[in-house]
């Protein structure tokens, strides 16, 4: 089938502003579309710029904006977002985060919102044997979060950036939440410093867009919510230490 990619273009550099460039091309449609666009970038225009490494998933380096919604090009098949022939895929880069160049965006603020939220083992108690030991059943309460690639796609898709840019975001909040689910973790009062604030979990209001997204089908806004209870918890004087 023939497909025409209308991707935007942009080149801080030399560009005034963002514009869309379209390229029509032969595809399968079980192809990927991170397929079509190593096919234009390869034979119609070497210029174009976007991220790519494993192609399979795994890394989270190739989301981007696929028909307006959050997308990991490598898992997206041409049948998915072109129903007919001649269809129009429109690629954007991922939302809220400066374009360096066309679907390739600085995520340096989104890094730094995930490190603020401490996301590691946090125990300084001593250990009584080899480990600290953990049944299955205490594993599987954060064990979905543990598959998050930190594409950003989540972040792209919250709605809640466009008027608190300051959101800490679902991201670093689901990384959050693997540790203080964990019951070997005693990091919750390290960890609310960049939780428990307005610009923290408390700007949530449940829009779904994160889980909707997900390319590891992580219940994310489920796991901001418990997060948010726990600090509730804590407040009322049944949390961590009490």
């Amino acid at each position: 089938m023939n497909i025409i990619l209308k991707i935007q273009r942009y080149n801080p550099g030399t560009d005034e502003r963002p514009y869309f460039q379209e390229y029509t091309l032969e595809v399968d449609p079980n192809e990927r579309l991170l397929d079509a666009l190593m096919s234009v970038k390869r034979y119609q225009d070497g210029s174009l710029g976007f991220r790519k490494s494993c192609a399979h998933g795994v890394c989270g380096s190739d989301a981007m904006r696929i028909n307006g919604k959050d997308r990991l090009a490598c898992k997206t098949l041409i049948k998915e977002v072109a129903e007919q022939d001649g269809a129009t895929i429109t690629v954007e880069p991922l939302r809220y985060m400066p374009v360096q160049r066309d679907l390739i965006v600085d995520q340096a603020d989104f890094f730094a919102k995930y490190r603020s939220v401490n996301p590691f083992l946090i125990n300084d108690a001593p250990v009584a044997e080899k480990e600290r030991i953990q049944s299955q059943e205490e594993r599987m309460r954060f064990d979905d979060t543990t598959n998050c690639i930190l594409c950003a796609a989540c972040y792209s898709a919250c709605p809640i950036f466009a008027k608190q840019p300051a959101f800490i975001g679902p991201a670093a909040i689901v990384q959050a939440f693997r540790f203080l689910a964990d019951t070997r973790d005693r990091g919750l009062a390290d960890r609310l410093p960049a939780l428990d604030r307005p610009a923290g979990v408390w700007s949530c209001e449940n829009h779904f867009e994160c889980t909707r997204c997900c390319p590891r089908s992580i219940l994310i806004t489920k796991r901001i919510n418990q997060t948010k209870k726990m600090i509730e918890k804590l407040h009322a004087g049944e949390g961590e230490g009490s």
